[in-house]
């Protein structure tokens, strides 16, 4: 036996009693002659004395034992010397006496410091993904994670909803993203597709009578990455069937506040969670995953700008575009140096440009400011009066700085969100003890691709239109709101949903309206269609990221952190060294040819 109990589960109760563990060597300390060792396994760690009175022998294994060893002792619990306690720890106040030690196996001297949380760079973290995952802080990210799932299965399975594994191997059909392809060696010629969500075939178990379907589902996107995407993740997937969006929305409330309260206790959740527009947050927020958690409130002064004598303003309104401000608190007195940082960010973020107005120190009222305390390069296009029209619109007081971004709000919206997060991160606004959930709802059904001219699926074809928008798909498609709705949460988008369409000539419709002709239809959609003419239920569902999810809940700030083997910035995995070339027999089996590039 290797052990009979685990190194975190020892304490004062345990004192007189002889106990074998098992795990890493976590420290060593030489204290002439005495040899401590700090224990480390999955449970936590404590502390080992090597005695030559008690155990000449197990001193000798003590002697050549150095970090990451691997080690099963046994011995006797003992109280620690007075003043000797380390009362960080859980197990601080004992100690275990060795009578018998082994090395299981000796360790190389690790890339990085394990038992010190320092910064490492992340290629090596991932390389050496399996040394990452002992340290504390991973290793409490993934038992987070487990809780999570955990209390979502049991949630569900509570509320009478079967859980159903749905195929990994499925046919290309449009949803948003670049499929991942798998070409079939029986087939030659042709390819499956990896799901890059089961939206049609939980809708198909809803066509056939399951009514309340969930699973863990591993989703597969080949989209470019960053800090809160990878290329395959886990979603909840579930739908209903006979439900209306407040009875999903409902739902997730339900699921996401109890599952705060149970795995993250600590955190604060803001309840209800509001449902806000699209239309609303994108105006007020410039994002549809606004961090609500403070305010920074953006606003529309398209109307006051019109009126100045500022070009820049002038000939954006006449080419169509809007004027925006944001108030960054407190930032009057900022150096042209700083100034210079945001207008960057803004032009990163893809604005053309970033106008910043002073409103001088802080100490006085809105209504007392002079032309003397205003600083910008566009002073003498304002009028004092419309800056101070400015600074209301947006709730600025003297002492603050206006950010105010000219253009087309497809175009601006990214660079004013950019500059809203940068200042709630100089200032430290989100409190991050906090979970601010909110439900974005009245997306638009289809919007116009800039590039093709044609119309696109704002979500996916499936969602199905309010009702009383359905004239709308005739005459004016851009007007159509959809019956899709997201879960955000502290500036991250965790899910999205929809009621779906059930009803073959509506789905035809919009498939119709979106430039499908009738043998693409039935090619990529046949099974759908007919499948609805069977007697199709009202049904409609949500897809949750995990991952997310457990970023929102531990903190984090990237998803790689709470995955365990992620793939880095480009797509690798660093672990495994994937992707690899295939070899050339295996190429021959499926009938592929590699294309030589210049």
């Amino acid at each position: 036996m290797y052990r009979t109990h685990t190194c975190g589960s020892l304490g004062k109760e345990n004192i007189g009693a002889t106990v074998s563990l098992a795990g890493w060597v976590n420290r060593r300390r030489d204290h002439g002659g005495l040899v401590f060792i700090d224990l480390r396994d999955k449970e936590g760690i404590v502390q080992a004395v090597f005695n030559p009175e008690i155990s000449p022998a197990a001193l000798k294994i003590a002697e050549q034992l150095r970090s990451e060893y691997v080690l099963t002792l046994t011995g006797e619990v003992a109280k620690r010397p007075a003043g000797t306690e380390n009362l960080k720890l859980p197990t601080g106040e004992i100690e275990v006496i060795v009578k018998e030690a082994e090395i299981l196996n000796t360790a190389n001297t690790p890339p990085f410091y394990i038992n010190e949380e320092v910064e490492v760079d992340e290629n090596v973290r991932l390389k050496y993904r399996y040394l990452d995952l002992r340290r504390p802080r991973m290793k409490e990210n993934l038992q987070l994670r487990h809780r999570v799932t955990r209390f979502m299965h049991d949630f569900l399975d509570a509320r009478g909803f079967t859980e159903v594994e749905t195929p990994t191997f499925i046919k290309s059909t449009p949803e948003g993203a670049r499929d991942y392809l798998v070409p079939s060696r029986i087939h030659p010629g042709y390819f499956y597709a990896l799901p890059q969500s089961p939206q049609q075939l939980k809708q198909l178990l809803m066509v056939g009578g399951l009514e309340k379907y969930y699973q863990m589902a591993r989703c597969y996107r080949d989209e470019d990455l960053r800090a809160d995407r990878q290329p395959e993740h886990t979603q909840l997937d579930m739908e209903m069937s006979f439900v209306t969006q407040e009875d999903v929305l409902q739902l997730l409330e339900e699921l996401y506040t109890s599952l705060a309260e149970a795995v993250k206790p600590d955190k604060k959740v803001i309840t209800p969670f509001p449902r806000l527009t699209y239309a609303d947050v994108m105006l007020r927020y410039a994002s549809d995953k606004p961090d609500l958690r403070y305010g920074l409130e953006i606003a529309d002064i398209t109307n006051i700008a019109e009126k100045t004598e500022f070009e820049v303003f002038k000939n954006a309104i006449a080419g169509g575009g809007v004027v925006r401000v944001l108030a960054a608190p407190g930032c009057g007195e900022y150096t042209r140096h700083q100034l210079d940082e945001l207008n960057q960010l803004a032009q990163s973020a893809g604005a053309k440009g970033l106008l910043t107005i002073s409103l001088g120190s802080p100490g006085s009222k809105l209504s007392e400011l002079t032309q003397d305390m205003i600083k910008s390069v566009a002073a003498k296009y304002l009028s004092l009066e419309q800056v101070k029209a400015i600074a209301e619109a947006c709730g600025a007081s003297t002492g603050d700085l206006l950010l105010i971004i000219a253009g087309e709000p497809d175009k601006i919206c990214p660079a004013l969100d950019a500059l809203r997060r940068e200042i709630a991160r100089r200032f430290e606004l989100a409190d991050p003890d906090v979970l601010h959930f909110a439900f974005i709802v009245d997306f638009p059904l289809i919007v116009r691709n800039q590039e093709t001219g044609g119309w696109e699926a704002a979500n996916n074809p499936f969602t199905h239109p309010r009702d009383e928008d359905i004239p709308l798909l005739d005459t004016d498609p851009e007007k159509v709101i959809g019956k899709n709705y997201d879960l955000i949460c502290n500036g991250l988008e965790l899910g999205s949903g929809s009621i779906r369409i059930h009803r073959s000539d509506l789905q035809k419709k919009i498939l119709k309206v979106l430039g499908y002709e009738d043998e693409r239809i039935n090619r990529l959609f046949g099974h759908m269609l007919e499948a609805f003419d069977f007697g199709a239920p009202p049904h409609g569902g949500f897809g949750a990221g995990i991952d997310r999810t457990v970023m929102v809940l531990s903190g984090e700030q990237n998803i790689r952190d709470v995955v365990a083997f992620p793939k880095n910035q480009s797509a690798m995995d660093m672990t495994l060294g994937a992707p690899s070339p295939a070899a050339e027999e295996q190429l021959a089996e499926l009938h592929l040819r590699l294309l030589d590039e210049e």
